[in-house]
């Protein structure tokens, strides 16, 4: 039987495959009929320039494409930058190392290239250490703001003393050592700082290069997310007014909009742990109460002697010892020794003796929350970060 993990992992992966599947109906209904109209727009075009020019349509796309390599080399109709000096090569590894990858300025030589796979190599692993670095401070510094505010909250209702001294309340002092905000609030504290930036570097590229407000909101998504279709991009004209300071803000918004969304989808990806861990949960108490009584119909006219079938709360570790060789005998019907007899009661002790320490000890509590959060072996990397600073439920704060 599989795993918990490999069960999370296969259910995630078929929601992520039912996910695809319906975004992609939805942008073919969306998009589909406009392209079909283009294309006859276009088809129209051709055969009126044909016609009046005297030229075969062979002539025609032949020429086409040539201008289509000329403009993946950088050249276009209207004066734009070039492409591959100083500034236009460092805007260029910077959406190289940022993983956006507009797409608009690629080499076209083999030795840039070659160049590129191990500039990117490196320079893309210590950019994502950098926003994982980002984000471990970033956590921490709203988790430190969160708290100083629920100690605030608890002081005005007098759980905690103003002084800062331990009085009445030292359980709910010392519960603050450990206190971890929720990741609900994280994830909203993301959200208006991400629609923040958005909104602000919209206001700046919408007059300086000649979007709409929307068009300007759909690039910084496009671009702070790291998707980089490169419909859109920013900075492209061979001249703006303040040129450098615009450049200089350009920078600081993808900047700070990459850091802040990159922090975001990681929240989302624990709200997603979460609920893929509900589900499963879900499904194996359907499960769990199947499989109990299958079991009690199956054991129901067992015979055992003694008391060993009056105990209802066995645990797993009783179980395991009950499918030794001498219970399978008992579970059988089949009688026993008193050697086995005797033998079978002492291991009993012992696992009742174990288990009553674990319990003054609250151990097993603690391992069973543990297991509860993490729900996918602690996660990797950004992962690793917001389960070790963020509460896993929503009741955590």
């Amino acid at each position: 039987r599989l795993n918990a993990d490999n069960a999370r992992f296969l259910l995630l992966a078929v929601l992520i495959v039912l996910y695809m599947l319906c975004g992609a109906a939805v942008f073919s209904a969306i998009e589909l009929p406009t392209e079909r109209e283009a294309k006859e727009r276009w088809e129209q075009r051709l055969e009126n320039f044909t016609r009046r020019h005297n030229l075969s349509r062979a002539e025609l796309r032949h020429f086409l494409r040539e201008y289509e390599e000329a403009s993946v080399a950088g050249i276009r109709v209207d004066d734009i930058r070039p492409r591959w000096d100083f500034t236009g090569a460092f805007y260029f590894v910077g959406t190289v190392v940022s993983t956006i990858g507009f797409g608009m300025t690629t080499p076209a030589t083999v030795g840039g290239k070659i160049f590129l796979i191990f500039y990117g190599l490196i320079g893309c692993a210590g950019t994502i250490l950098f926003f994982n670095l980002f984000l471990e401070r970033l956590i921490t510094v709203i988790a430190y703001v969160m708290k100083s505010c629920h100690e605030r909250q608890l002081r005005r209702k007098g759980v905690l003393p103003h002084n800062g001294r331990r009085g009445s309340g030292t359980s709910e002092a010392d519960s603050l050592v450990g206190w971890k905000p929720s990741v609900y609030y994280v994830m909203l504290i993301l959200c208006v700082a991400s629609l923040i930036i958005s909104c602000c570097a919209s206001a700046m590229y919408t007059p300086i290069e000649g979007w709409s407000y929307f068009d300007s909101l759909y690039f910084c998504f496009v671009a702070f997310s790291t998707i980089g279709f490169g419909d859109l991009v920013s900075s492209q004209n061979i001249k703006y007014e303040s040129q450098g300071l615009y450049r200089f803000g350009n920078f600081v918004f993808i900047l700070m909009g990459v850091c802040c969304i990159y922090s975001l989808f990681n929240v989302i990806s624990i709200v997603i742990k979460q609920s893929i861990n509900w589900i499963l949960k879900k499904l194996a108490c359907k499960c769990c109460h199947r499989c109990q009584r299958r079991l009690f119909r199956s054991r129901r006219n067992v015979v055992m002697p003694g008391n060993v079938r009056s105990r209802r709360n066995i645990s797993v570790e009783t179980d395991v010892v009950n499918e030794s060789d001498t219970d399978g005998r008992r579970l059988s019907g089949e009688m026993i020794s008193m050697k086995d007899f005797l033998a079978s009661n002492k291991v009993s002790l012992a696992i009742m003796q174990k288990q009553l320490s674990e319990t003054a000890n609250a151990y097993p509590r603690q391992m069973s929350s543990n297991l509860k959060q993490n729900g996918f072996s602690g996660g990797v990397g950004a992962l690793a970060i917001m389960n070790n600073r963020l509460a896993e439920t929503s009741g955590d704060r």
